[in-house]
């Protein structure tokens, strides 16, 4: 399937326009990505296929690593983002994609007024990276754009993520799931492979790989349903269905495999240049500049120990324990009906 993988992005499609259904397309940028996007060749952008976005905030000088880079887009706009003092390497296993990546290194170099080029691009397979010079604890970041349905050893993908982060390093990536496990007869279709939809994992399988791997409390960022448009290939599909979906997932050794209150609490600063006004760190942690918002323990730790500190007030330790944390969904076991009044979603 690997080879049918590198002959379907390399020979078979020529652009963005050649693919049979929507699952590698992504949603407009929001207004401060738009300039520099603008800046990029235009013959990266036409070779790009891509379900979300993969450009989380505070980045200038971190170290990214980019898995299935591509034709480059991501990562010559995390290029800008980064700064000339930062750094972003991108992987790929695509002879014609990377050669359009390459072509463009001084272009961009150049776009955004560098004295030397910040980006570097290797040959090789997301499911090998230890076949690849890369330092363990190297990268703050790692991201990666509708590419891990494609891989073919998704334990090996997201364990080497692990390895390859800094500690409170974070891995924020876009990809396809399915609502269902997909049947063995429908991953084996190079087509729907390539598609991005007979590769992708049911969304629970990926939450409890992640946990095995070290990654105990992936947070989901943003997700929407995919419409395939193609009548061919929806009948084939069936009653599956599929959404492209953010997930962050920080690495954080202590964070606990459910959200446990500890009576603390943060306050964003505001300081972050493109939210003044308030810090989205997943579907259901929009935090307001100025406000005093409750935190489970996990949530407090992905803040207090990841590149977002300084943007954030700290109340409170881990001296008590006070049980779940309201809102959790999981009932303390003994308690009758009535009697438990948290609801709503998972810190």
């Amino acid at each position: 399937m690997r080879e049918d993988v590198q002959d379907y992005y390399g020979k078979q499609l020529h652009s963005s326009a050649d693919l049979q259904t929507n699952a590698c397309c992504d949603q407009a940028p929001p207004e401060h990505l738009k300039p520099l996007l603008a800046q990029l060749h235009d013959e990266v952008v036409s070779r790009y296929y891509g379900c979300g976005l993969v450009a989380p905030e505070q980045l200038e000088g971190m170290r990214i690593l980019d898995l299935g880079s591509g034709s480059g887009r991501d990562v010559y706009l995390l290029s800008a983002l980064v700064g000339e003092h930062g750094e972003v390497v991108g992987v790929d296993m695509t002879d014609e994609q990377l050669a359009v990546a390459n072509r463009h290194l001084d272009y961009h170099r150049d776009a955004f007024g560098y004295a030397n080029s910040n980006v570097l691009f290797l040959k090789g397979y997301i499911e090998e990276l230890d076949q690849l010079d890369l330092q363990d604890g190297y990268f703050d970041i790692v991201i990666s754009n509708c590419v891990i349905n494609l891989s073919t050893d998704k334990t090996k993908v997201i364990t080497d993520v692990k390895r390859l982060l800094k500690p409170g390093g974070e891995f924020f990536f876009s990809d396809v799931y399915a609502d269902r496990r997909i049947p063995a007869s429908l991953a084996n279709d190079p087509v729907l492979y390539g598609e991005c939809l007979s590769g992708a994992l049911y969304w629970n399988d990926f939450i409890n790989l992640s946990k095995r791997c070290g990654f105990a409390d992936p947070r989901l960022v943003e997700s929407r349903p995919l419409t395939i448009e193609n009548p061919t290939i929806e009948k084939t599909l069936g009653n599956i269905r599929f959404y492209s979906a953010t997930y962050r997932l920080f690495n954080i050794d202590t964070l606990e495999p459910a959200c446990e209150d500890y009576g603390q609490a943060v306050i964003y600063k505001g300081s972050l240049k493109n939210s003044p006004d308030r810090f989205v760190l997943d579907d259901h942690h929009v935090i307001e500049a100025g406000k005093v918002f409750p935190v489970c323990g996990n949530t407090w730790l992905m803040l207090e120990k990841s590149r977002f500190v300084e943007h954030f007030e700290f109340i409170g330790n881990f001296a008590t324990h006070y049980g779940i944390f309201e809102g959790c969904g999981l009932n303390v076991p003994f308690a009758k009906a009535g009697n438990n009044d948290s609801t709503g979603a998972c810190c």
